[in-house]
């Protein structure tokens, strides 16, 4: 089922946009991610968690958002509900939403555009695999909205890659 984009889609959008800023000022990977309910309430807020040495490569702020909004909700709870993420997911993110029941990703940078931002730099090894082709391969669909917003999604990038 294809929803139409909302103002208050963007709002939230936006929103990941801002947890990712706040991610860089915090010293981490520039992606941040939320998730939204059915009912319209902001479950979870993750930035990114995976900057070496200290960080745990496999905390990516859509993996992170996606595993606390279950924890709350449950697999009932999660039914209808949306991840709103700064950049694209990765297969390992996209893998973490399916398995989470996330209905419904709406993303700002693409992965494309990522990689244009990031180059070959050493922590982040971009997969050339966008999200819905790891969603095609699911047995449920995941509605995909994106890529929206990427010059906003861009400005937490600039200079952090050199």
């Amino acid at each position: 089922m294809t929803h139409p984009l909302t103002e208050a889609d963007l709002a939230h959008l936006r929103q990941s946009i801002r947890v990712a800023e706040d991610a860089v000022a915090h010293g981490t990977h520039p992606f941040g991610s939320i998730v939204v309910s059915a009912a319209g309430r902001v479950v979870s807020s993750c930035g990114n968690n995976s900057l070496p040495p200290e960080g745990d490569p496999t905390q990516h702020a859509e993996l992170q958002a996606v595993a606390a909004a279950f924890r709350v909700l449950g697999a009932d709870g999660m039914k209808g509900s949306t991840l709103f993420t700064s950049a694209e997911p990765c297969a390992m993110c996209s893998g973490a939403a399916y398995w989470c029941g996330i209905d419904r990703v709406v993303y700002a940078l693409s992965e494309h555009r990522l990689l244009e931002l990031t180059g070959d730099h050493p922590e982040n090894p971009t997969f050339s695999l966008p999200c819905r082709e790891v969603f095609a391969r699911g047995q449920r669909e995941i509605e995909v909205v994106g890529p929206l917003l990427e010059d906003e999604a861009a400005k937490a990038h600039v200079g952090f890659w050199v």
